[in-house]
């Protein structure tokens, strides 16, 4: 028998790709700001409209239906055409206005994107902007975004990515001077096994890696951590690297303020690694007017 497609809600719809995208219940409706039981109706809800199972649930997972993978593979690119004609349509000829959603690593939250979002919207004043900050790679338009930010090695290859911020960024390391002169300082990386390691890591569970660069001789120690921290706690770990608790890697610009105050003290300097910065990265068949704007804005930057 023929569906009505008239009774069927894009929003179910839209509930329905968050649970296929995020893998969970849960996760989903974590991401939606709905009750995990509320996303369960809708999509019931959904799947008896449609007179087809979507999705397999089980106690530990939920897998899609055959049906469920059709209509996430076709509805999602929909979904996402649909947010850029919505965007456009709110943009005026002489004014750009509507949302611009980005989905970021926290790593250009601190000292990177901030000032530009600044700068953007004291030329773009109509726009409104939402940042979702998480490490993990997502796919962008099927988490509601308009664009995202990453560095390059994580970038997808079907994408368009363009520069943002600074060109290059540094691997730096460092600990506080009370620390160096009781352990004293690694005169090399191999030396860094024996020494208070202050690591962080990644929501997926992975450590940030210690790699070292010197006369083209790359190194990658993994030394055990006297402190592990997530990397959404950057700042604290920072702080008990100025308290003596051992030595800290990170991005040498944040770092940069501390080794000027003298608070802390670069270690093996000359290992240091350089590595490419991060991208704006986007599909083209989807830029909302805010994000076209945003895009020419960053590039007029760079000139």
């Amino acid at each position: 028998m023929a569906n009505n497609i008239d009774k069927y809600s894009m929003d179910d719809v839209s509930i329905f790709l968050a649970v296929f995208h995020e893998k969970g219940f849960r996760a989903a409706a974590k991401r939606l700001g709905l009750s995990p039981s509320n996303v369960s109706e809708r999509i019931s809800a959904l799947e008896s409209g449609l007179g087809v199972p979507l999705l397999i649930r089980t106690t530990r997972s939920v897998v899609p239906t055959a049906a469920g993978v059709e209509l996430a593979e076709r509805m999602t690119p929909l979904l996402g055409e649909m947010r850029a004609v919505f965007a456009d349509v709110a943009s005026s000829v002489q004014e750009v206005r509507g949302v611009l959603k980005l989905n970021v690593t926290g790593a250009v939250m601190v000292d990177i994107l901030p000032p530009i979002i600044d700068r953007f919207l004291a030329h773009y004043s109509e726009v409104r902007v939402e940042i979702m900050v998480e490490d993990r790679l997502v796919d962008v338009t099927a988490a509601g975004c308009d664009a995202g930010i990453r560095y390059g090695e994580h970038l997808a290859q079907d994408t368009i990515a363009v520069p943002i911020g600074p060109r290059s960024q540094q691997l730096a390391f460092a600990a506080a001077p009370s620390y160096l002169a009781s352990r004293g300082a690694p005169l090399h990386p191999n030396e860094m096994m024996s020494h208070d390691c202050i690591r962080l890591r990644y929501s997926s569970g992975a450590m940030v890696n210690w790699d070292f660069m010197k006369d083209g001789q790359t190194l990658r120690i993994n030394p055990p951590g006297k402190l592990v921290i997530g990397v959404d706690g950057v700042a604290a770990a920072i702080d008990l690297a100025r308290r003596g608790r051992g030595i800290i890697a990170t991005f040498e610009n944040w770092l940069h303020p501390h080794l000027q105050t003298g608070d802390l003290q670069p270690v093996l300097n000359d290992w240091w690694d350089t590595f490419e910065g991060p991208w704006l990265y986007f599909s083209s068949r989807f830029m909302s007017a805010p994000l076209r704007a945003f895009v020419d804005f960053i590039g007029q930057e760079r000139e």
